[in-house]
């Protein structure tokens, strides 16, 4: 469903100094899969996103989506198929709108309207059905302007909101690293129950080895650009945080020794 083939990225600072992120990355995901993605700073998880969603441009190789060539599509295309929900909660909501008027407007998504036809007062009461179900009481605000919600509160209706029309793909970029655990679980359940009932094809960045362990169906793991670790199946199912580290060691141990070897 999703292919990058060859990918190499590198960045040059105002110094002009190079950081090569990714050499020759390569990664398959299948429609409906649902994959975390996890690794320590600077080893390309955000890079990995934002290159498939168009806001940067590889330097070689190819992005394909459903066998279509989208590596070099600019990223307000490529926004109508593919969703993304970022760390910041304020970030994919718009502040001065109301919660209808956030809803109205994503779901008119690729649509052409004004703004007073773009309301869907005939949608409002679905709008309502599904807040209710994230149980944070956001149904009861509907006329809210969405700057007065809670983080946690704006992050499930930007869930929602990216959601709602299916996208082919929806990236999430550690979009409860800034929320309490409660609320981080509520979202997190949330965007398994989504993806799952709408066979959503999805791929989300986290710190949490445990929300890696727990959620999605396979888990990789980047390192220096490179991804060391590709579990799924009964080997992610029987995974713990401290087998994951031993993993992940014992992976790093392997590139460490042939870069030494290859010196």
């Amino acid at each position: 469903m999703l292919k990058l083939n060859s990918i190499t990225k590198t960045f040059i600072s105002e110094l002009g100094t190079k950081k090569k992120v990714f050499n020759n990355l390569n990664l398959e995901v299948n429609k409906g899969e649902f994959i975390t993605v996890i690794g320590s700073n600077g080893a390309g998880k955000s890079t990995l996103l934002n290159l498939i969603m168009g806001s940067i441009e590889p330097d070689c190789g190819k992005v394909s989506l459903e066998e279509e060539d989208i590596t070099n599509l600019k990223f307000y295309k490529k926004n109508t198929f593919i969703s993304k929900v970022y760390q910041d909660p304020k970030v994919g909501t718009a502040p001065s709108m109301t919660v209808f008027e956030n809803l109205s407007m994503a779901d008119n998504k690729g649509k052409k309207f004004n703004f007073t036809m773009g309301l869907n007062h005939k949608r409002k009461s679905i709008y309502e059905n599904l807040l209710k179900e994230l149980d944070l009481g956001i149904e009861k605000q509907m006329d809210t302007e969405v700057g007065l919600l809670s983080g946690g509160q704006r992050q499930c209706l930007a869930l929602l909101m990216v959601t709602l029309n299916k996208p082919k793909l929806l990236l999430l970029d550690e979009h409860t690293a800034a929320l309490d655990p409660k609320t981080s679980k509520i979202i997190l359940d949330k965007t398994d129950e989504i993806v799952r009932k709408n066979n959503i094809t999805a791929m989300m960045i986290t710190h949490n080895l445990e929300d890696a362990i727990t959620y999605g169906d396979r888990l990789i793991m980047l390192h220096e650009g490179k991804i060391i670790l590709n579990v799924s199946g009964k080997e992610k199912q029987n995974l713990t945080t401290e087998k994951l580290l031993e993993k992940f060691q014992n992976a790093k141990g392997q590139i460490d020794d042939k870069s030494v070897f290859a010196a």
